[in-house]
C-alpha cells in the first residue's frame, strides 16, 4: 500500500519498488494484449472501411439526383416568387418613383416624320423622271406604230396597185377605203 505525505506545498506520492515492478507487468501484459487485439481488428477495420467507401458511394448516388431536382426546383418555383417578392419591396420601399419618360415617344414621332419627308421628295423627284421616260417612250411607240402602218399602208397600196392592175376599177375602189382606214389607225396612235 503507497504511503503518501501531505504537505502545505507539496504532496509527495511514494511508491514502495516491488509496486513499481508490478505496475511496469501490468504495462506490459497490457501492451501485448493491445497488440494482439490490434492484430485481430486490422482485418475488421480495413473491412470496415471498404463497407463505409461502398456505403458512402450509394448515398452519394442517391442524393445527386435529389440534389439537383431541389436545385431545379428552386430555380423554377422558388426563385420567381422570391424575386417577386423583393421587387415589390422595392417598389414600396422606393421614396420617389421616376415617371415615365415621354422623350422617345416623340423621337419616334418625328424620326418617322423626317424619314416621310425624305419619302415623298425621292417620290416627286422619281416621279418626275418616270414622265419623262414614259414620254420618250410613248413617243418611241407611237412612231414605231406610225413606220409600220406607214409601211403596212405602201405594201398594201403596192397590192392594190397590182390587184387593181389585175382586177380593175373595183379593186381600186376597195384600196383606196384599205388606204383611208389605215391612215385613219396611223392618225389615231399619233
Amino acid at each position: 500500500m503507497p504511503l503518501v505525505l501531505l504537505r502545505k506545498q507539496k504532496i509527495e506520492k511514494i511508491i514502495p519498488t516491488d509496486a513499481r515492478l508490478m505496475t511496469q507487468m501490468k504495462l506490459q501484459q497490457m501492451k501485448s494484449q493491445v497488440a494482439s487485439a490490434a492484430d485481430r481488428m486490422a482485418p475488421v477495420a480495413v473491412q470496415a472501411r471498404d463497407m463505409a467507401q461502398d456505403k458512402l458511394y450509394v448515398a452519394r448516388e442517391w442524393a445527386a439526383p435529389r440534389l439537383d431536382a431541389a436545385a431545379h426546383s428552386v430555380e423554377e418555383q422558388l426563385a420567381p416568387r422570391v424575386s417577386a417578392m423583393l421587387s415589390q419591396a422595392a417598389a414600396k420601399v422606393d421614396p420617389a418613383p421616376k415617371g415615365k419618360s415621354r422623350s422617345w415617344p416623340m423621337f419616334l414621332l418625328l424620326a418617322g416624320l423626317a424619314v416621310g419627308a425624305a419619302g415623298f421628295a425621292m417620290y416627286r423627284r422619281n416621279s418626275e423622271q418616270w414622265t419623262d421616260m414614259l414620254k420618250e417612250n410613248a413617243s418611241d411607240a407611237s412612231r414605231w406604230v406610225s413606220e409600220k402602218t406607214h409601211t403596212g399602208t405602201q405594201k398594201a397600196g403596192g397590192m392594190t396597185g397590182e390587184t387593181a392592175s389585175k382586177t380593175g376599177p373595183e379593186a381600186d375602189g376597195h384600196a383606196d377605203k384599205g388606204e383611208a382606214q389605215a391612215d385613219q389607225a396611223s392618225n389615231k396612235l399619233s
